[in-house]
């Protein structure tokens, strides 16, 4: 309750006719001035009309003074008391920590100090009729001190609030930021959802369903509800998190609906891709017999047994493959874009690994033929891969590092037992090949290493 809710109706009524000097000249000064000329001698005759000189009336207004003073220590308390209330209610509607629960409470408390210091005050006022003529001095001079003694204790409790107040200052500063984000929040989520809505009907418009989409819209119903309640029954921190949750998802639906139709289009395309692809293979694993009838003729078995599961394996991932496709097709159909999506990328796994297969026979004879013609253009290049690892070792030492000496040592090791391999009536030459390849690979280790140590000793 505010100072001012605290006087009793009686009161206000009794003070509301008889006013004050302050209320009567103001009265006067608005009525015309013929009639303020026709009041004048009245108010200074005799016959019943107060005097205004002497002792007596001095006191009286002073009296009079001191009401006034008082009258103006309880509207400003009161006033201060009704800006503060706005500002505790500013925080509580934001901020629930202890901190503002604490505060809240403070609150309360001068709300019960405002009311004892206001009925005092309103207690002195009702004690004293300063517009009795038979008032005597001691009677005015008691009015005065209690008016008086009123007045301090109004302005002392509004300091003590205005202390409270500047207090405030960073809780109030947060919440009145959070308020006024609010109504914005709210807003953008609301428009959000519309456009979402829009974006649906430009979709369908078009012949995509896209019910997953129009679930997941429809999901937000229910939180635009309680955004359309608002922060008195929600609270704002709760309200603004709403706002910005409805506003992501909303704006992703929005997203999602405008890459549909480029979705479908893309999906329509590596379908008829993959099916392109699909048949190509098919055609390709066809000569992969052949390919290894030429191996088991010309090479030995080692050289091409590997490859025998090769046709049988491509036939039955191409005939997986065409499965998934009908199926992705009728995922598409279904518009099922997740699962046509997630069919399309198996298929494609299953094309590759068949495509691979299929190239490695054809890749092995060819490899074969080469060596087999002329193995010293494989010895030397191995060799020469060997020979600039050790420049690379050796460059600005007397002696190798170990850790690269040893490698590269047992590579030539490796090498020279590959070329050994070779003597005799059938040679393997794609163990040949497959050694040769490995020592290559072991010293590019080696050089990465180099490299990365002395590169890594450049920057220290």
């Amino acid at each position: 309750m505010t100072a001012r809710e605290t006087q009793p109706h009686e009161q206000r009524e009794r003070r509301r006719t008889r006013g004050g000097p302050v209320r009567d000249v103001v009265a006067l000064a608005l009525l015309p001035v013929p009639l303020l000329a026709a009041l004048a001698p009245m108010a200074f005759a005799g016959g019943g009309t107060r005097r205004w000189f002497g002792r007596g009336e001095g006191q009286r207004a002073d009296a009079q003074a001191a009401k006034d003073a008082a009258a103006e220590a309880f509207y400003e308390l009161d006033t201060a008391q009704r800006d503060l209330r706005i500002s505790i209610e500013t925080i509580t509607a934001v901020d629930s920590s202890p901190a503002a629960r604490k505060i809240a409470e403070d609150y309360a408390g001068f709300g019960r100090r405002i009311d004892e210091v206001s009925q005092g005050y309103i207690t002195a006022v009702d004690s004293h009729d300063l517009d009795r003529d038979d008032l005597d001095g001691a009677a005015m001079a008691r009015a005065r001190a209690d008016l008086t003694r009123a007045k301090e204790e109004l302005n002392r409790v509004k300091s003590e609030l205005d202390r409270f107040a500047q207090g405030l200052g960073p809780l109030l500063q947060t919440a009145e930021t959070q308020l006024a984000r609010l109504a914005p929040a709210v807003e953008r989520a609301r428009q959000a959802l519309l456009a979402a809505s829009n974006g649906l009907d430009a979709v369908r418009a078009q012949g995509l369903r896209a019910d997953d989409l129009a679930g997941r819209l429809a999901a937000l119903g229910p939180e635009l509800t309680k955004l359309n309640q608002g922060a008195g029954q929600h609270g704002v921190q709760e309200t603004i998190r709403r706002a910005d949750d409805v506003l992501r998802k909303a704006e992703a639906v929005r997203a999602e609906a405008e890459r549909l139709p480029g979705k479908a289009a893309e999906i329509d395309k590596r379908l008829v891709s993959l099916r392109t692809r699909a048949q190509a293979i098919t055609t390709r694993a066809g000569k992969v017999d052949p390919v290894l009838s030429e191996l088991r003729r010309r090479y030995s078995a080692a050289c091409w047994q590997d490859l025998q599961q090769v046709p049988e394996q491509a036939a039955q991932s191409v005939r997986q493959a065409e499965t998934k496709l009908r199926e992705a097709q009728q995922a598409r159909d279904e518009q099922r874009w997740a699962d046509a999506t997630s069919l399309l990328a198996t298929v494609r796994a299953l094309l590759d690994t068949v495509d691979e297969a299929v190239s490695a026979a054809g890749d092995r004879l060819q490899r074969l033929d080469a060596v087999s013609f002329d193995r010293q253009k494989e010895i030397d290049r191995t060799r020469f891969a060997i020979r600039d690892a050790q420049r690379l070792a050796m460059a600005g030492r007397s002696t190798p590092d170990p850790r690269h000496a040893g490698p590269l040592d047992d590579a030539v090791a490796r090498l020279e037992r590959a070329i050994a391999g070779l003597e005799g009536r059938h040679p393997d030459w794609w163990h040949f090949l497959t050694e040769t390849d490995a020592v290559r690979q072991t010293v590019a280790r080696v050089v990465r290493e180099i490299r990365d140590a002395r590169g890594g000793a450049g920057a220290g």
